[in-house]
């Protein structure tokens, strides 16, 4: 008896010690290459600012596209509906978010019918973002054709990447029509945010050559989770132009360099005037904000639009704040959304360069989801964004440096409390 209980308390120590060690390793911040702020020394109106992030961050600057902003769910899901039912060979289609719903029905719907008329149709939903998604709506679209997968299910060899998400949002059609941004999944994005039931959200039809990144980018995870490298004219056909803008897709995967996080630092390093940014999760690691700071130390305007309390997850607003000191004192001008939650994703830097896509101004953004940010060298797109950030800065109320000194010692209790999960936020 005595040595079976010896066995059983061995058992139990090694079976806390895995469990201890999977925590761990997947609560543990993830590596970063900054240490420190970028330094300015390539600005946004010299010509090597366009060679440099060219030459930085893995993907050739494409000229000859179109960007085409879509604003609210109004806007957003008829186009990309539209872009599905019209599919001739290929349709892949990748999500952080695809929740049960109505729009999430349509969705499967538009699919199923493409499938069922013999176009190629794959599906890849984040395990941990899609939890909510009916599973008889996942089977009804496999049993229509459509290849569906989670990405990075909870198996025992993932137990040291279940914190690394898929948080990317793309949408390929025949190749050759693009949509990125932040749009999900769910009747959440639906409308025109009129009301607190209908969220602010942002996404974007791409046409012409970098539409053959963003399909790069969905293989490059579709290839983990099955192994099939797609090939072929079905999804990487000749892309015409389509216009005159000059794009650059920038990914960051589990794993390898931090890319966007060098991006977003390298941008802001390199602005003249004014940085605007628009996120729905603000939780800026200590370089970007000491990036910040060194903007505005060299007279850099600095306007960021976050959420008030129409959030989707209030401890991450709480943690957001806590950081908020340094900025305020130095002049950065914190601005909360009011009619709904916020949820867009937008970085615009001088009135040159505009970055859109899934990328959130938080650590788990910048290290631990794999993340696609469209670069947009183009002055007409960055003052359509400008317009685009000035009509929501205007349902905006600012954040005063008194206003948070003088928040309840409760609130800034808890603020700090929360803080300490900022490198999982």
């Amino acid at each position: 008896m005595a040595e079976r209980w010896t066995y059983a308390y061995a058992l139990g120590g090694v079976v806390a010690t895995v469990l201890a060690g999977i925590v761990i390793v997947n609560v543990l911040p993830d590596r970063r290459e900054l240490r420190n702020p970028v330094t300015p020394a390539v600005l946004t109106s010299d010509p090597a600012f366009m060679r440099t992030i060219s030459g930085l961050y893995g993907s050739n600057l494409l000229s000859g596209n179109s960007v085409q902003t879509l604003l609210n769910g109004d806007e957003i899901f008829p186009a990309m509906l539209e872009a599905i039912r019209s599919a001739e060979t290929s349709i892949n289609f990748e999500t952080y978010v695809y929740w049960s719903g109505q729009i999430a029905r349509a969705f499967a719907d538009a699919l199923i019918e493409r499938a069922q008329i013999g176009v190629d149709v794959r599906v890849m939903m984040d395990w941990v973002g899609s939890k909510p998604t009916d599973p008889a709506l996942i089977e009804r679209m496999e049993d229509g054709g459509v290849k569906v997968v989670r990405f990075r299910p909870v198996r025992w060899y993932t137990l040291d990447r279940i914190n690394n998400r898929t948080h990317r949002k793309l949408l390929i059609v025949d190749g050759k029509i693009g949509f990125t941004g932040g749009v999900g999944i769910a009747d959440e994005w639906a409308g025109d945010a009129r009301t607190p039931d209908e969220w602010r959200e942002s996404h974007y039809r791409v046409t012409g050559p970098v539409v053959a990144m963003l399909q790069g980018a969905f293989v490059e995870n579709w290839v983990e989770d099955t192994g099939e490298v797609l090939q072929g004219d079905a999804h990487f056909p000749p892309l015409e132009e389509t216009g005159e803008t000059v794009a650059q897709l920038v990914v960051s995967s589990t794993g390898s360099r931090n890319y966007i996080h060098l991006m977003l630092m390298t941008v802001i390093a390199a602005a003249e005037n004014h940085i605007r940014i628009a996120t729905p999760y603000f939780v800026p690691d200590d370089v970007a904000i000491a990036q910040l700071l060194l903007a505005r130390q060299r007279g850099v305007e600095v306007d960021v639009i976050v959420p008030n309390s129409h959030i989707n997850k209030d401890f991450v607003r709480n943690a957001s704040r806590h950081f908020w000191g340094p900025l305020l004192e130095a002049g950065v001008r914190i601005h909360e959304y009011q009619p709904t939650f916020i949820h867009a994703k937008l970085l615009i830097v001088d009135e040159t360069f505009a970055t859109v896509g899934s990328t959130n101004f938080d650590e788990r953004s910048f290290r631990l989801n794999d993340e696609a940010n469209l670069n947009v060298f183009d002055a007409e797109f960055a003052r359509e964004k400008i317009a685009v950030f000035e009509r929501d800065l205007a349902q905006t109320e600012r954040i005063t440096l008194e206003s948070w000194q003088n928040r309840p010692f409760w609130q800034k209790a808890l603020d700090w409390s929360l803080s300490w999960l900022r490198p999982q936020l």
